[in-house]
C-alpha cells in the first residue's frame, strides 16, 4: 500500500513538472514558404502528422524552422527540444490558390535548375536567383513564353561564383599557351584582358581563347530594363592587353630527359651422351698368364717361354652430362639536353689480363662500356624525333673476348613512353657425334688399346641478345630530371 502511494506520488509531480503546450495554427498557401522563429534548440526530426502534404526545413543553429506546403490539406506538427520534451505545437493549414497552383507547375518545369528560386511576392509569382549555369536560361524563356499572359516577373541573373570559375579556366589556357603576363578578372559582370604580350599574334590567341571559354551571356536585371548605360556599348568582354615588344625575352629552351638502358642476355648449354670401350693390353695391374704346359697342353701358369700381359679398361664406360649458364647484363644511363642540341653519354671500362707464359707473358687489357649520342627535337602533342647512336661492348670469358653492338636510328617517342630501338640477336647450335674423349681424356702412353668403340651425342647451344630501349621525357628544368638520380645516392641515416 506504501508502494502503490509514493508511485502516485511519483506520478503526480511528473504530470506537474509536463509544462502544457498550446497548439499554434498557421496558414501556408501553396508556393509560400513560412519561417517560425523558436525561443529554444528543436530537436533535428520533427512529428508531421501527413508528410504528404508539407514538407519543412530546420536550421538549429538559428532556431528556424521554414514549413513548404506541397498540397492543400490540414496535417499537425510537433516539435521537441534536444531532450524530447515537447516544446511547440502547430496545425498547419495549407490552402491554394491560382497563384500557389502557377507556382505549383513553374517548379515542375524548373525546380531541377540549381540556384533558381520561384515563389510569389504580392499579388506575383516571380524567378529569382542567381543561376550556375548559364545555359538554363534558355529553358527558363522557353517556359516563360508558355506563361506570358501570367504576368510572372523574371529576376533571374548569373551566379558571380560562376563567372569567377570561367575567368580562372580562360587564364589557365592563355597561360599554357606560354602568355605567362596575361590575367583574366572580373569587373561589373565583364571579363576584363590584362598584362602584355610580345607580339600581335599572341594577342591575337589570347582574345580567341577567351571566346572559347565565354559561356552564354545571362544579362543583368538592369540591362534588361535598361535602366543602365555603358559606354562604347554592351560588351562583356575587353581587351586591355598590351604589345610590347621591347620586353620579349629569349624562350627559355625546353629540356629533355633520356634514359637508356642496355640489356645484354647471354644463355649456353651443353648435353653430352656417350658408350666408349677402349680395352688394353700392358704390363701392369691385374695379369693373366697364359702359355704351354710340360704336357702339352694349355694352363695359367706361367713359365720361361710363357708370356703374360695386362688387360685394362676391360668394361665399357658411359658418360653423361648436362651443364647450361644465363647471365644478364643491364647497363642504364640517364642524360638531360636542351631541345634539338646532340647530347653524348659515355662509359668506359678496362679489364687487364695477361696472355702467353714465361719469358713470352705480355699484358693486354679488354674495353667494355657504352656509348650513346642522341639529338632530340620536340614535336606536336609531346612527341620527340630521336636520332640516335647507340655503341655497348662487353667482355667474357678468359681470356676476355669482347662483344660489340652498334646501332644507329632515327625514331619518334611521345614523351614518358619508352620503346626498344634495336637489339642483336644470336644463337649457335652444335651437334657432334662419336667424338672422342667422352669420359675424359685417355692416356695410353706407348701401348695401343685393342680395339676402339665410341658411340656418342655431343649438343652445344648458345644464345647471345642484345637490347636497348631509350625513355624520353619532356621536362621543365634539369633539376626535374635529376631527381631520380638524387634518391639513388641520398644518404639514409639508420
Amino acid at each position: 500500500m506504501k508502494a502503490l502511494t509514493f508511485f502516485i506520488f511519483l506520478f503526480s509531480i511528473t504530470l506537474y513538472g509536463q509544462e502544457e503546450v498550446e497548439e499554434e495554427q498557421i496558414d501556408i498557401v501553396l508556393g509560400i514558404d513560412k519561417i517560425v522563429k523558436l525561443d529554444f534548440v528543436a530537436h533535428t526530426k520533427l512529428q508531421v502528422g501527413n508528410s504528404s502534404l508539407m514538407g519543412y526545413t530546420l536550421i538549429p543553429q538559428k532556431k528556424e524552422i521554414t514549413f513548404k506546403g506541397l498540397k492543400p490539406g490540414r496535417t499537425s506538427v510537433t516539435v521537441r527540444n534536444t531532450v524530447g520534451d515537447i516544446k511547440a505545437r502547430y496545425l498547419i493549414n495549407i490552402t491554394a490558390s491560382d497563384l500557389s497552383n502557377l507556382v505549383v507547375e513553374l517548379k515542375e518545369f524548373l525546380g531541377q535548375i540549381e540556384g533558381l528560386v520561384i515563389g510569389i511576392k504580392g499579388d506575383s509569382v516571380y524567378l529569382g536567383g542567381q543561376i550556375v549555369v548559364p545555359a538554363d536560361y534558355g529553358l527558363i524563356n522557353l517556359v516563360l513564353k508558355k506563361y506570358s499572359d501570367k504576368g510572372i516577373l523574371d529576376m533571374v541573373e548569373l551566379s558571380p561564383q560562376t563567372q569567377r570559375m570561367v575567368g580562372q579556366k580562360m587564364q589557365e589556357e592563355i597561360h599554357k599557351n606560354g602568355m605567362k603576363d596575361v590575367t583574366v578578372r572580373i569587373v561589373n559582370k565583364a571579363y576584363w584582358l590584362e598584362g602584355f604580350v610580345t607580339s600581335k599574334s599572341e594577342r591575337n590567341l589570347a582574345g580567341k581563347i577567351a571566346v572559347a571559354f565565354m559561356p552564354e551571356n545571362v544579362a543583368s536585371l538592369a540591362e534588361r530594363e535598361g535602366a543602365v548605360q555603358r559606354a562604347g556599348g554592351k560588351k562583356i568582354l575587353h581587351d586591355f592587353i598590351v604589345v610590347n615588344a621591347e620586353k620579349a625575352e629569349m624562350p627559355i629552351p625546353r629540356l629533355i630527359k633520356i634514359t637508356a638502358q642496355f640489356v645484354l642476355l647471354n644463355k649456353d648449354y651443353n648435353r653430352v651422351f656417350g658408350f666408349k670401350w677402349v680395352p688394353v693390353l700392358g704390363g701392369d695391374g691385374a695379369q693373366i698368364s697364359f702359355g704351354k704346359t710340360n704336357s702339352g697342353g694349355v694352363g695359367t701358369s706361367g713359365s720361361s717361354d710363357g708370356f703374360s700381359g695386362t688387360l685394362s679398361n676391360l668394361l665399357p664406360k658411359l658418360a653423361s652430362a648436362k651443364s647450361a649458364g644465363y647471365a644478364r647484363i643491364i647497363q642504364s644511363g640517364v642524360i638531360v639536353v636542351k631541345n634539338k642540341v646532340q647530347a653524348q653519354l659515355k662509359k668506359n671500362l678496362k679489364q687487364p689480363f695477361t696472355l702467353g707464359t714465361g719469358e713470352f707473358t705480355r699484358a693486354e687489357e679488354a674495353n667494355a662500356g657504352f656509348d650513346l649520342k642522341v639529338t632530340p627535337t620536340i614535336l606536336s602533342k609531346e612527341r620527340i624525333d630521336l636520332n640516335i647512336g647507340v655503341s655497348v661492348s662487353s667482355v667474357e670469358g678468359n681470356p676476355p673476348i669482347t662483344n660489340e653492338a652498334n646501332i644507329t636510328t632515327h625514331v619518334v617517342i611521345k614523351s614518358k613512353e619508352s620503346a626498344v630501338v634495336g637489339g642483336v640477336s644470336i644463337q649457335q647450335t652444335t651437334t657432334a657425334y662419336d667424338k672422342d674423349p667422352v669420359g675424359g681424356e685417355d692416356n695410353f702412353e706407348d701401348v695401343q688399346p685393342l680395339f676402339t668403340f665410341i658411340r656418342s651425342k655431343n649438343l652445344k647451344s648458345s644464345r647471345n641478345q642484345f637490347v636497348v630501349f631509350i625513355t624520353p621525357e619532356i621536362i621543365d628544368n634539369a633539376h626535374t630530371g635529376t631527381e631520380d638520380i638524387l634518391k639513388k645516392f641520398k644518404q639514409r641515416s639508420r
